[in-house]
């Protein structure tokens, strides 16, 4: 018997060991990692200055609490406030970060005298986070069943429906929340006109924009910022996955208009910026400069891209057209076949991808990889095609 609960559908592998872009498992054997940890090891696995940068900050200072002031997290905030011009907040997952955008939201509205204005607006597609106020702005019903009942003043909108935003985001509306790039759903891209409008359509009724950027942020779409790929500035961002490269760290960014909506007291999280995953963070970002990762996304995403429509040319009957932005790609897999038996295919040939909603293989490789690596998992992929069809 297993003495964890049962619920993850775990892949019979057991790693012990990474470097770059690949995992090894008990036996040496290397793995090609096309996901990255779930968009999370943007640099990779074992990279030597963030392994450094941990051991040197778990050697000097591990935890404080955020009774007291505290580094590297002050030296973060500055560099993350410097970056995006917003106020930070930090706690220790993505789903802990929308709780945090939640509150404020509603928050804010309560200060300013809108107390009515608590409903939060989120898309047809999302996802949130598991928590409950987070899991009540998620749409995905098998995430929900069984979980009720939910919190109250969360409502839906289509996703890209630009029409429908004008009687969704109403004088009742706290925030609207919104992933840039719909991750779990299938890597589902927000049009800039469905950004734009509901920027406007936020200003115009007292509503904060909120953009959930912890799967598509930090990097992973050419841009540090998701914000900054759409043109389109909101009120506050969401952070986790990457920002840690694989420490537990989460941050909501809040601009100076609605920054002061918490105020002591208001909110906390007893391990968020803790120092050791901040250590990590702060490399990150200083890693990400001296990389010049935008470019090399950008680059690495034409090959990507060039890769998985070949594939979905070369088979038709089992692919749709890719999808995606940057380094966060989906192919969508025709029924019959599943898409998880394609991954479990893949992972037999020690590569590795993950799935999506709408029966799609997801590829959110690290950062860093090579247009060899993408070569050599879109080569693999060919070959499990060719024994999964055969002629």
């Amino acid at each position: 018997m297993s003495a964890l609960l049962e619920n993850y559908a775990r892949a019979d592998v057991t790693f012990v060991r990474g470097s770059g872009c690949y995992l090894f498992d008990e036996n040496g054997t290397p793995f090609l990692d096309l996901i990255a940890g779930i968009a999370v090891c943007a640099l990779g696995h074992a990279h030597p200055e963030i392994a450094k940068a941990v051991a040197e900050q778990a050697s000097t200072l591990v935890h404080t609490s955020n009774l007291y002031h505290h580094e590297p997290a002050g030296t973060l905030a500055q560099e993350l406030a410097r970056r995006s011009g917003m106020r930070v907040f930090f706690c220790n997952s993505g789903t802990e970060a929308n709780e945090a955008a939640i509150k404020l939201a509603r928050k804010f509205a309560y200060r300013n005298g809108f107390p009515e204005r608590s409903t939060v607006v989120a898309c047809t597609g999302s996802f949130h986070g598991r928590t409950y106020g987070a899991l009540a702005a998620t749409a995905n019903v098998s995430y929900r069943e069984g979980f009720g009942p939910l919190p109250e003043g969360f409502r839906f909108t289509p996703f890209n429906d630009v029409s429908a935003l004008d009687t969704a985001i109403d004088d009742e509306t706290a925030a609207f929340i919104v992933e840039p790039v719909q991750g779990e759903s299938g890597v589902n891209p927000a049009t800039r006109a469905f950004l734009e409008r509901a920027r406007a359509l936020c200003d115009e009724r007292g509503a904060l924009l909120v953009f959930d950027e912890v799967q598509c942020g930090m990097g992973r779409l050419g841009k540090l910022f998701a914000f900054e790929h759409f043109g389109v500035r909101p009120d506050i961002v969401t952070l986790s996955k990457a920002l840690g490269n694989g420490l537990p760290i989460g941050a909501m960014l809040a601009s100076e208009g609605c920054a002061p909506g918490l105020r002591a007291g208001d909110h906390g999280s007893t391990f968020g910026g803790s120092p050791v995953p901040a250590a990590a963070a702060l490399a990150h970002l200083r890693l990400r400069d001296e990389l010049d990762l935008d470019a090399h996304v950008a680059a690495r995403s034409r090959t990507l891209f060039a890769e998985l429509t070949a594939l979905a040319r070369e088979f038709p009957e089992v692919f749709d057209a890719p999808r995606g932005l940057g380094l966060l790609a989906a192919l969508p897999v025709r029924e019959p076949l599943r898409a998880s038996d394609v991954a479990a295919a893949l992972r037999a040939q020690r590569v590795l991808v993950g799935t999506a909603g709408g029966n799609a293989l997801r590829f959110a490789p690290p950062l860093i990889i090579s247009d060899n690596q993408l070569r050599e998992g879109a080569a693999a992929l060919r070959t499990v095609l060719k024994a999964l069809t055969p002629a």
